[in-house]
């Protein structure tokens, strides 16, 4: 899998990169402002972008999943320490590695981006139409 890493602390990013590498996958890029992760997705075909939240430029994590899940085509998963300042609506990315983590847990991430590719499983969260009460789920066996 080729792997895009937008993180703007050079000693977290290449902790990112050996864990990657040692998995067996491509890093294709490190960016550590929004415009350079654009422009390395434009110029590389990643499946998969690691985005902190905060980047060198702001606050533009968001922006740069967007653009990545949109544009890119890639598979998104923020890593930040805060993760209250994610925006509600982050569907672009399909979870969160809360810094400080642990390798196992991106290995775990990565992991599982891989089985669903492989799989064909969807690796966005499905909206729910209808938040049922335990009560009237228990009651009619809805599950």
């Amino acid at each position: 899998m080729k792997i895009l890493i937008t993180e703007d602390e050079p000693i977290v990013a290449n902790e990112l990169e050996t864990i990657v590498r040692d998995l067996g996958h491509q890093v294709v890029g490190i960016a550590g402002s929004s415009r350079h992760a654009v422009q390395l997705a434009q110029s590389t075909e990643c499946d998969l972008a690691l985005v902190d939240l905060y980047l060198s430029d702001g606050i533009t994590g968001p922006s740069v999943a967007r653009h990545l899940s949109e544009d890119a085509h890639a598979t998104v998963i923020f890593t930040t320490s805060n993760p209250r300042h994610i925006p509600q609506d982050f569907s672009p990315a399909c979870g969160i590695i809360v810094k400080p983590y642990t390798e196992s847990a991106v290995k775990s991430a990565i992991a599982f981006v891989v089985d669903c590719m492989e799989t064909g499983r969807s690796l966005r969260p499905k909206p729910r139409a209808l938040e049922l009460s335990p009560a009237f789920a228990e009651r009619w066996k809805v599950s």
